[in-house]
C-alpha cells in the first residue's frame, strides 16, 4: 500500500518535470529556423532527441554500476531495445507533428495515449482496467485535451503523426509495466537510452543526408534547453518511471501522466509561450479522474488486506 502511494507521488513528480520539457523543446526549436530549412524537420528532431538522451546516458553511467553492467547483459539489451524503440517512435512522431499543429490539438491528440493504454491493457497487460478506471480515463482525456481550449482538428499529416505518437507512448507504458518487473529499472534505463541515441542519430542522418546536421546540437539557444531535457526530462523522469510504474496498473499510470499538459501550459505561460485562459480549469477533470482511480485502487488494496488476514 505504502509503495503504491509512493509510486503515485513519484509519477506525479515526473509530470512536473515533463511539463518543463514543452518549454525547453519549444525554446530549442524556435532557435533553429534556418537549420529546419537546411536539414529538414526530421533531421533536426533526430539530433535533438539523440542529444538529450546522450546527455542522460553519459550522466547515468559514472554513478551506477548496474547501468554499466547492463551494457554487457543480453536480457537488459532486449528490454532496452523494446522500451527505447517505443520511446524513439513516440518522441520523434510527436516533435515532427507539433511543427504543423497547434499546442491545443497536440495536447488533445497526445492525451489519447490514456485511452490507448486502457484498450491495450485488455489485450496485453495482466492488470485490466476496472469500470472506475474507465471513468477516470474519460475525465483525464477531456481534461488534458481541452486545457488550452477546444482543439480545432483538421486531419492532416501533423494530426495523424500525433495520434501515432500517442499509440507508441501507450505501448511504452504497457511494456514498462512488464519489463521493469523482470529487469532492474536502472539497467534497462541505461540500454534504452543507448537505443534511443543510436536510433535518433540514424533518423537525423537519413533525413538530412548531411553529417553536419550534428551542428544543430550546439547552436545558440539550444545548448541549455538540451541539458535540461537530458538531465531532467530524460534521465530523472525515465529513471523514476521505470522504478515506480510497476507498482501501479498501467491505466492508472497513464492517467497520472496526463497531468503533463497542465504543467506545460503553466510553464509555457510563465515564459510567454502560451496564453492561459479559463479552459485551464479543465485540468480539474484530471484531478477528479485521478481521485476516482485512487479511491478505486485503495478499496481493492483494503479488500485484499482483509482477505489475507493476520499473519
Amino acid at each position: 500500500m505504502a509503495t503504491r502511494r509512493q509510486a503515485v507521488v513519484g509519477l506525479f513528480f515526473v509530470t512536473l518535470l515533463w511539463g518543463g520539457t514543452f518549454v525547453w523543446m519549444k525554446q530549442a526549436m524556435n532557435s533553429l529556423d534556418d537549420e529546419l530549412d537546411q536539414y529538414t524537420t526530421a533531421g533536426v528532431v533526430g539530433v535533438i532527441v539523440a542529444s538529450r538522451f546522450l546527455i542522460a546516458f553519459v550522466a547515468l553511467l559514472p554513478f551506477s554500476s548496474k547501468a554499466r553492467g547492463a551494457l554487457t547483459s543480453k536480457e537488459d539489451w532486449k528490454g532496452g531495445l523494446i522500451l527505447g524503440s517505443l520511446m524513439l517512435a513516440g518522441f520523434v512522431l510527436q516533435m515532427i507533428g507539433i511543427d504543423s499543429v497547434s499546442p491545443s490539438v497536440s495536447a488533445f491528440l497526445t492525451s489519447l495515449y490514456v485511452v490507448f493504454t486502457a484498450i491495450l491493457s485488455v489485450k496485453i497487460s495482466d492488470r485490466k482496467p476496472t469500470r472506475m478506471m474507465i471513468v477516470g480515463v474519460g475525465l483525464a482525456t477531456l481534461g488534458a485535451g481541452f486545457i488550452d481550449g477546444p482543439p480545432h482538428i483538421v486531419w492532416g499529416t501533423g494530426e495523424i503523426l500525433t495520434v501515432m505518437c500517442a499509440f507508441f507512448f501507450a505501448l511504452h507504458i504497457i511494456y514498462t509495466d512488464s519489463i521493469t518487473k523482470k529487469l532492474n529499472p536502472i539497467a534497462v534505463t541505461s540500454t534504452s537510452f543507448a537505443v534511443l541515441v543510436v536510433g535518433a542519430a540514424l533518423i537525423a542522418l537519413i533525413a538530412s543526408r548531411d553529417f553536419m546536421v550534428i551542428e544543430v546540437a550546439w547552436q545558440s539557444g539550444v545548448v541549455i534547453p538540451l541539458i535540461c531535457l537530458g538531465l531532467f526530462g530524460s534521465l530523472a523522469c525515465i529513471l523514476m518511471l521505470n522504478a515506480f510504474q510497476k507498482y501501479l496498473n498501467p491505466t492508472h499510470a497513464a492517467i497520472i501522466y496526463s497531468f503533463e499538459p497542465v504543467w506545460a501550459t503553466i510553464y509555457g505561460w510563465s515564459v510567454g509561450l502560451v496564453e492561459v485562459s479559463i479552459w485551464l480549469a479543465m485540468g480539474l477533470l484530471l484531478l477528479i479522474g485521478n481521485i476516482v482511480v485512487e479511491l478505486d485502487e485503495s478499496d481493492d488494496s483494503d479488500h485484499l488486506s482483509e482477505e489475507a488476514g493476520p499473519e
